[in-house]
This record gives structure tokens, sequence and C-alpha cells, in this order.
């Protein structure tokens, strides 16, 4: 496996400074570039170790602390194990962070964490990838809507609220994707019942967009993040084997979709 390299660093933006991690192979070679939106716990060590994987397959990866309005990361005290049933009030201090972020302020910090990316001499030039958790895949569809031109391939991971009936939805930007899409939702997630799936699907298919998107058995909301009660080895296993051909089919043009 690659050795890699991580740091932190700072974030010009126009409604702050957001703190970040970025990771890297250990080489002084450009790799293709992948944004990592955070879910709503934060930029935390397992988020990291997410991004660590990723560069390990030869990616130069960025993690903002989205929430960076409300302070660096990280913004909510956790504790190592986060089970959100044994702890309610975690939601009740989240829960204004994540309104705080409309779709204007998304915008905003995704135009700058894509010229920070484009900056950086360990990112490859052209295209990037997104991978988006929980609300990141919120995240990553308005920002593929907003920079077509910047964003090659987007993922997201039992994402929530993708296709509601509000006049800002996020399923309401297919229309301006260019990106490939994979959605790998969870079939315990009551933030995305099997009609949102079906109708970012549909919206999906009618704006041209290469896409697929699946559904995990036995899944629940966060499958993926390891430090949670939600977590599911099998199902996170599913996650990166989808989400690593997804990149390297679209940013390094190996392989095709199946």
């Amino acid at each position: 496996m690659t050795s890699i390299r991580g740091t932190s660093l700072d974030i010009p933006t126009q409604d702050g400074t957001a703190d970040a991690y970025l990771v890297h192979p250990d080489d002084d070679s450009p790799h293709p570039a992948v944004l990592l939106y955070m879910d709503a716990f934060g930029l935390r060590p397992s988020l990291k170790r997410m991004a660590d994987h990723l560069a390990e397959h030869g990616y130069t990866v960025l993690v903002p602390n989205v929430f960076y309005r409300r302070g660096r990361a990280p913004v909510v005290d956790l504790p190592d194990f986060i089970d959100p049933s044994a702890r309610p009030e975690l939601f009740q201090q989240i829960m204004p962070l994540m309104q705080a972020l409309t779709p204007e302020a998304v915008e905003r910090d995704a135009d700058a964490y894509l010229r920070r990316l484009a900056d950086l001499p360990q990112a490859a030039d052209g295209p990037i990838g997104i991978t988006g958790y929980c609300m990141g895949a919120r995240l990553a569809l308005r920002t593929a809507g907003a920079y077509p031109e910047r964003v090659a391939a987007i993922a997201g991971f039992h994402g929530g609220r993708l296709a509601t009936d509000t006049p800002d939805s996020p399923h309401l930007v297919a229309d301006r994707v260019t990106a490939e899409v994979y959605f790998g939702h969870a079939d315990q997630d009551s933030s995305m019942p099997l009609e949102q799936i079906e109708l970012l699907d549909k919206v999906l298919t009618e704006a041209g967009v290469r896409h697929r998107s699946e559904v995990y058995p036995g899944a629940h909301h966060g499958y993926t993040q390891a430090d949670t009660a939600a977590y599911n080895a099998e199902a996170t296993e599913r996650h990166w084997t989808e989400l690593l051909a997804l990149l390297d089919r679209s940013l390094r043009g190996k392989g095709s979709a199946s």
C-alpha cells in the first residue's frame, strides 16, 4: 500500500476560514484529487482514516470542516463511540449547524474548496471526484450541480433527504450535473425512503446523467462510520469497492461502469 502524508490546512472562504485535513501519497507527484464531505458528526479521527484509505490508493484527499462558521473541529464534543440513542443531546447541538448550511452557503464554500484543491501541487490538473456521507451526500450533489466543469464524479453514501418536495431539494440540480454519479443508499434509512430514491433516479435519468443507485440491504443511516452504532462492515466494504471503481474510471480512465 502507498505510504501517505497527512496534514492540517486552512482554506479562506467568503465567510471566514475553514480548517481541513489534507492527505496524499508521500511523494513529489501530483495525484487525482478527491473532496470528501463529512457526515454531521464532523471532521474527526475516523473520518481522517477514511481519507487516508483513499490516499493509500493514490488520491490526494481534502476533508473540510464544513461547520467552520461555528469554530474549528471538533465543533461538537463527541465520545469515542457515537450512539445517538444514548446521547440525544448531540443532535440538539448538531441540527442548528446543519440548518445553517443553506444551498447558497454550500455553493460558496464549494468554490473555495475546489479552488484550494486546484492550487495544491499534490493535486493533478483537471476535474475532481467527490464522496459524501450522510449530509455530505447532499453537499456532493449540490457541488456537482454548481460547478459541473470542475467535478468528474460524485458518490453519496447513506445520504438523507436528497429528493424532497421542498423548493431547495438537492435533486433539483440534476439537470446541471455532468459528473458520473453513484449512490449507495441504506435500506434501513427513514431519511431516504423508497419514493425519494425513485424520484432521484428519475430526475437523473431524465437529465441524461450517467448514474447508478443501489440499496444496501441491512444497512442503516451512517453505515460507513466506524465510530458509530450504525456501522456495518459488509456495507462499508461494498462502499469502498464502488467508490474506488468510480474514482478509477472517472479520474484515471480505468475500467468502465457495469
